[in-house]
């Protein structure tokens, strides 16, 4: 899905769009366009800190679309950002805005962080969607709790609901747990193979980006074998682990077995929130309860070694048995939450009308594509319940 606006000044160079829009009315932000670079070194201490909002990921996932990292300021100091993907329509037809796990707050637990954040969104309102005429699309965040004040402040403004994943819900696990109550928190049955898992002789390691070839022919094999089809961002990982900032790098772990690596995992460790990327196992895997033993040691390394109070396990691509395993593990301390739906803005009558097309077709050729991987006999079939 694409955008194309005319005297739209979107397709500005990087060193065009550095400049600060001056603050207006007082709900308003100073807004500021900076460089990529920049923009992920700063984001980098933010309490809301996504990878999806990470400069170097969106140029290697979407690499046609146009990334405006606005930085957003009160009397001189930073309080939050979003890095807006500009995508636009065929045609000439309009643009639209994309803000995905944004805005962000730089402290999530400042007592007007709800006022920060609607200020933010009154200031993307300003530029995108009434001054260049695009639809702006922001999509939520899942959070740990049934209220989530971004979507219902979108809702509150009129913001309408557009596309949505699914299987939506996201399992978040509770980090700030002694050992003891960590393993009272899983689920029993999660607990039993844990139990089981701890005397297999497994070897649990925190490894350097050096060995990203070995969890590469893991991802791979275990690929082949599984036949899930792979809707992930898989395809950046070298780009990631390759930035300059250590906060911002994700941390690789494997379990070994009689030296053999049987199981990996690579997680996103910014922020109050940790995020399992990606796992991987090999055929030893599953009689050892490696994937038990794995997150076991996971947990345990984001609680001693990180600031994050949360760890998105993510979604669960509509199988029944990553369902039941994510679930034991967010055990009762933990949240399973939906992630909310794509919220549109438009001040414009003509871009709401062609950007809502365009999302229509969108979601279309989506659920084709997910109707075909079903029929297909060279790839698992989902079994989870709607």
């Amino acid at each position: 899905m694409a955008l194309d606006a005319e005297p739209l000044d979107y397709a500005r160079s990087d060193s065009e769009r550095e400049e600060t829009v001056k603050p207006a009315p007082p709900h308003m932000l100073e807004r500021k366009i900076v460089s990529g670079d920049f923009w992920d070194h700063t984001i980098s201490s933010f309490d809301g800190v996504a990878q999806e909002q990470l400069h170097v990921f969106a140029k290697s996932r979407w690499p046609s679309v146009i990334c405006e990292p606005n930085l957003f300021s009160d009397n001189g100091e930073v309080v939050g950002g979003a890095l807006v993907m500009v995508q636009p329509l065929p045609l000439g037809l309009g643009a639209i805005a994309v803000v995905k796990w944004g805005p962000m707050l730089r402290d999530n637990q400042r007592d007007d962080a709800p006022e920060i954040y609607a200020r933010m969104i009154e200031t993307l309102i300003e530029e995108y969607a009434d001054n260049r005429a695009m639809m702006l699309s922001v999509l939520p965040k899942a959070t740990p709790s049934p209220q989530n004040m971004a979507f219902e402040h979108l809702n509150r403004r009129g913001f309408t609901s557009g596309s949505k994943l699914l299987f939506p819900n996201r399992y978040i696990v509770n980090l700030r747990l002694s050992d003891e109550d960590q393993r009272k928190s899983f689920a029993q049955k999660w607990r039993y193979h844990l139990n089981k898992s701890q005397k297999q002789g497994l070897e649990f390691e925190h490894v350097q980006g050096a060995e990203i070839s070995k969890f590469f022919e893991l991802y791979e094999a275990m690929s082949d074998r599984k036949k899930f089809a792979d809707h992930s961002a898989f395809e950046t990982i070298n780009d990631l682990m390759a930035v300059s900032q250590d906060v911002l790098r994700p941390e690789m772990f494997f379990v070994r077995h009689e030296g053999e690596v049987v199981a990996g995992a690579i997680v996103f460790k910014a922020g109050d929130t940790a995020v399992y990327l990606y796992g991987a196992t090999n055929d030893r895997a599953l009689p050892l309860r490696a994937g038990y033993f794995l997150h076991w040691h996971i947990i345990r390394w984001l609680r001693d070694n990180t600031e994050a109070k949360w760890y998105d396990l993510g979604g669960t691509d509509g199988f029944q048995g990553l369902h039941q395993f994510k679930k034991g593990m967010v055990g009762s301390a933990g949240a399973i939450e939906p992630v909310p739906p794509v919220m549109n803005y438009a001040s414009h009558t003509k871009v709401r009308l062609f950007a809502t097309l365009a999302y229509w077709a969108r979601d279309r050729l989506q659920h084709a594509r997910r109707w075909l991987e079903k029929v297909r006999s060279d790839l698992a079939t989902p079994d989870q319940g709607g």
